[in-house]
């Protein structure tokens, strides 16, 4: 048998409710980080669009939803991050596509 008896309504929720907390955040940016990249492949690659267009249009969507679902600043830096990351790709693309 158990050493002591549970005591319904004794516990502290606090941790159970951060936990919680950090679990929908996490999901909620991993859902969106996923849909602008899988979006901005399907635009650029998928469907032909140009790529800075594709772009533009993935980082509308990216501010967006950090604006409806108020996600705050720092979903913002990410978006801007995730941004200059593709930048930063398609200038390698552009300057292989150039020395080969």
């Amino acid at each position: 048998m158990a050493s002591q008896e549970y005591h319904r309504g004794e516990m502290d929720i606090h941790g159970q409710k951060a936990t919680w907390d950090g679990f929908i955040t996490g999901s909620t940016w991993g859902s969106l980080i996923t849909i602008m990249v899988v979006g901005y492949a399907t635009l650029a690659i998928a469907i032909g669009l140009n790529w800075m267009v594709a772009l533009g249009l993935m980082a509308i969507l990216g501010f967006g939803a950090g604006l409806f679902l108020n996600l705050g600043g720092r979903w913002m830096a990410t978006v801007v991050v995730m941004i200059g990351l593709a930048l930063v790709v398609q200038a390698f693309i552009w300057l292989f596509g150039v020395l080969l």
